[in-house]
């Protein structure tokens, strides 16, 4: 059969009205009832069997079948819950296997809209779904309920669709064709009268009969919803209604937390203890676009609520906020209006899950809003004047139980300076690198490494105002950072891990969940909060923050400037809250005729005001209480110079700290056995592991290497780590100096993508050459190794280290040239090795670490003793 063949439709009359179905038609029917379509898909059905065609028939609604079983016809099932994206492909595979010149009858897709809430999605489907059907050469038809949806949606689909077709019921039965693409006849779009005893078609020409045909159509529309607004907004607007006459049920509430905010059956419980109909409303009319708001968002929320209800006397201390959303919905609406979804159905798949995602994101990067979307962004910009604001990215999956996605997208700051047409430019640009950022090749291995690569991952965006005060041309929060109620990471013997840990810096916080060159944020115990990890004032100043992240007002953009050069415009007042004079430097350069003020950060004042130790505290620990896990916050702090502070509240998720109680029983080891052993130095569970591969890297090789081309390293690292990646070996990784870090100069720049198939992580000290580990509790890189369960240590050259062997690796066979033969400029720097018997050992309760040959004969298993909690 040839593309526009003609069809029989079960009907002679109507083939001949419509000049016949043909082969690639999509017929959209509107109808009054499932009963009305089930009247015209029967026939259709029939007539396809007797002529031997593939009939399917579409099954995904709860309403009656359209379609019983019988010979002839198939019965494909679907499921809607699955999420808009999951559905849409298992429709569009399904659509593949059954090939060309099949023909489809759909459930309706009315049935769409009640289980994702909104028109908007159920349009979508139909305009990535109808395309393909018609490329395919079949004939669909699809049932819609009159008067359930917007204009809007109903003009998306009109335009979409071959044929749409109106049906209505009353004395007598009509057919009004509305749309007939590429055919006509002269009486063709008059409404049509049919006769059931016949089943012949008369046009309505006559008065008496055009008077009782409208006379239908205006019964049928007073019963109609209004259409001129979005289901999802009708939703809303009548759940108003209810509330000001004294009723919210359990149902709207339900509704309304489910397809806005979140499906986690944990936090919809929570949310619903402590959110009022008022918070529901104020959410709505702050966001552009329909659908959910996204994990981070309702996490930043959730525990916005949390504080103001259950630590009363601290809500002087927190900052209000007044963020905007971007739903859910206009992720998928962006993809489909700006032609993307071959590319995301490619991508989806095993073979292109990476292969494809380079092209989706630059296509990601590069689309069109839909007008009505840009007209909301406008009145957002509009709100905020120009204050700067952050885009922040808040997918279904981020920041729940389980899956943090640390780092793993995009987080957009706009200055926000410049006429309207620049700054809406600028803003459309930072949704787009927000939507882009879902096709990182990190954010896709955590999706993999976790199971979700087939789970709905849509994007809301987070607008946040950015919170700080201008410092001449610079604005920035006094200080920012993390916040932890548990702390996995214990540097001095006596610290509480439930007091709670902050990681803190001054300015913009992105320097403290990032690892960044020679910078150093405060690690805050906040059981002693005004103790610090260092003793002398020399070892302060070494291992401080040496740099602030800033926006930059005259320049438009985001900014790392040296602290120095800061000073001049940070009040005196700032400064003394925030940083610390070295007297000693000012000292030695008073001796050398040099004489000057030496700052540094360390946030020691602020961290000595025990009001703000206090709350932060008691933030952490109700929030923990309520979820009943340990939880991280991300927050600002602004100060004035009375000493009043207020916090804002950024973020809030589930934190994974791996397992607390367990002990292991670590084995006697002579010395010469041994290639670590190591003291309150690494972070994981308690373990004991084999060790497959050890890859290392030379310290002086890597030093050496010229700085353009240290990245080849961490792609080398990358490739290794793919090629064991389903294996099941166990892969321990010893390098120089920080892992992760932004700067090559300070260690491997790897990303998470690049290590995620390693069991175990050393970064090693190598003074020789300058390099310094840092175990950087509370980046975006430790998260991602915690919740890994990969072991982190470092080898310092210290008394933490007791034991450091290296040389016992060189006796092994290198295979680095066999794994990575066009490499051949990193061989020496490089070194694979599978030594046997090497195992790694970490016990949580001691603090002990241990890496070595261990050749007893007894089971491994039996010499891991793990204590029940008490």
């Amino acid at each position: 059969m040839g593309a526009f063949e003609k069809v029989k439709s079960g009907f002679p009359d109507m083939d001949g009205l419509l000049d016949h179905i043909r082969t690639g038609d999509n017929v959209v029917w509107r109808v009054g009832s499932i009963e009305e379509f089930r009247y015209f898909a029967k026939p259709f059905a029939r007539q396809a069997v007797k002529e031997g065609r593939n009939l399917i028939y579409m099954r995904f609604a709860s309403h009656e079948p359209i379609l019983e079983p019988e010979p002839g016809i198939k019965i494909c099932e679907f499921d809607p819950d699955k999420g808009f994206e999951a559905f849409t492909v298992d429709i569009y595979n399904c659509i593949t296997r059954e090939g060309r010149e099949a023909f489809y009858v759909f459930d309706s897709l009315s049935s769409l809209q009640s289980v994702w809430y909104t028109d908007l999605m159920m349009g979508n489907f139909f305009r990535v779904t109808c395309p393909y059907l018609f490329k395919l050469d079949t004939v669909a038809y699809f049932p819609l309920l009159r008067g359930k949806h917007s204009f809007h949606t109903v003009s998306r689909i009109r335009d979409t669709t071959q044929l749409l077709l109106d049906v209505h019921s009353g004395e007598e039965l009509y057919l009004h064709p509305l749309k007939v693409w590429n055919r006509y006849t002269p009486r063709m779009f008059l409404p049509h009268c049919m006769d059931p005893g016949s089943g012949k078609f008369r046009a309505v020409e006559d008065g008496v009969s055009m008077s009782r045909y409208y006379q239908l159509l205006e019964e049928e529309e007073i019963q109609e919803q209004d259409q001129s607004l979005d289901s999802y907004d009708r939703f809303f607007s009548m759940a108003r209604m209810e509330y000001r006459q004294g009723r919210f049920s359990e149902r709207t509430q339900q509704q309304i937390v489910e397809s806005t905010m979140t499906k986690d059956p944990r936090l919809q419980e929570m949310i619903k203890g402590y959110f009022d109909p008022r918070d529901y409303f104020l959410l709505r009319d702050r966001m552009a676009g329909s659908g959910s708001i996204g994990g981070k968002a309702c996490g930043m929320l959730l525990a916005r609520k949390i504080v103001q209800t259950r630590l009363p006397w601290g809500r002087k201390y927190l900052e209000p906020h007044d963020s905007y959303y971007i739903g859910s919905d206009v992720f998928y609406t962006y993809i489909v209006s700006n032609n993307c979804w071959e590319i995301r159905i490619a991508q989806r798949t095993e073979e292109g899950y990476f292969a494809k995602a380079e092209d989706l994101r630059k296509a990601l990067l590069s689309g069109e809003f839909p007008a009505d979307i840009r007209e909301k962004f406008r009145s957002v910009l509009e709100y905020f004047g120009q204050s700067p604001i952050i885009v922040r990215s808040s997918s279904f999956l981020e920041d729940g139980f389980g899956n943090a996605f640390a780092g793993k997208y995009e987080s957009v700051f706009c200055v926000n300076q410049g006429t309207p047409k620049e700054r809406m430019r600028e803003f459309e640009q930072a949704v787009r690198r927000v939507y882009a950022s879902t096709m990182d090749p990190s954010a896709l291995q955590y999706r993999r490494q976790r199971g979700l690569e087939g789970k709905d991952e849509q994007m809301a965006v987070l607008v946040q105002r950015v919170s700080g005060s201008y410092q001449g041309d610079y604005f920035f929060p006094a200080a920012a950072g993390v916040g932890y109620s548990y702390s996995a990471y214990r540097w001095r013997k006596d610290m509480d891990p439930s007091a709670g840990l902050l990681r803190i810096v001054a300015g913009l916080g992105t320097r403290a969940v990032d690892r960044t060159e020679r910078d150093y944020p405060r690690l805050v115990g906040l059981d002693r909060p005004e103790m610090s990890m260092h003793v002398t004032a020399a070892d302060k100043h070494r291992f401080c923050q040496r740099n602030m992240d800033v926006l930059d007002i005259r320049g438009n953009c985001l900014k790392t400037v040296p602290t120095e050069e800061l000073l001049d415009q940070i009040p005196l007042w700032l400064k003394k809250e925030v940083m610390e004079r070295d007297y000693e430097a000012e000292d030695a350069l008073k001796r050398m005729n040099r004489p000057k003020q030496v700052w540094f950060v360390t946030c020691q004042h602020l961290l000595e005001n025990q009001e703000f130790t206090r709350f932060m505290q008691a933030v952490l620990k109700i929030l923990e209480e309520v979820y009943g896990n340990p939880v991280d916050i991300e927050y600002t702090v602004n100060l004035n110079e009375t000493g009043r502070f207020v916090v804002n509240l950024l973020q809030c998720r589930p934190l994974y700290t791996g397992s607390r109680n367990g002990k292991i029983d670590l084995p006697d080891l002579t010395e010469k056995e041994i290639l670590f052993e190591l003291q309150d130095s690494s972070v994981g569970n308690s373990v004991m592991r084999p060790v497959d591969l050890v890859i290392r890297v030379d310290a002086r090789a890597y030093y050496e290497y010229p700085y353009h081309l240290k990245s080849q390293v961490a792609e080398a690292i990358g490739e290794i780590s793919r090629r064991f990646s389903e294996s099941g070996k166990n892969l321990l990784l010893l390098a120089p100096g920080r892992i992760g870090t932004s700067s090559p100069e300070l260690g491997v720049p790897v990303t998470f993508s690049d290590i995620s198939g390693f069991s175990g992580i050393c970064e090693v000290s190598d003074k020789t050459v300058g390099y310094m580990p840092e175990l950087s509790y509370g980046s975006h890189m430790f998260q991602d190794l915690v919740e890994a369960d990969i072991y982190y240590a470092a080898v310092w050259n210290d008394s933490r280290t007791k034991v450091f062997h290296p040389e016992l690796l060189d006796e092994e066979e290198d295979l680095f040239p066999l794994l990575c033969p066009e490499r051949k400029e990193l061989s020496g720097m490089i070194q694979v090795t599978m030594p046997e018997h090497l195992y790694y050992w970490n016990d949580v309760m001691s603090g002990r670490s241990l890496c070595g040959r261990y050749r007893e004969e007894n089971d491994k298993k039996d010499q891991v003793k793990f204590l029940t909690k008490k």
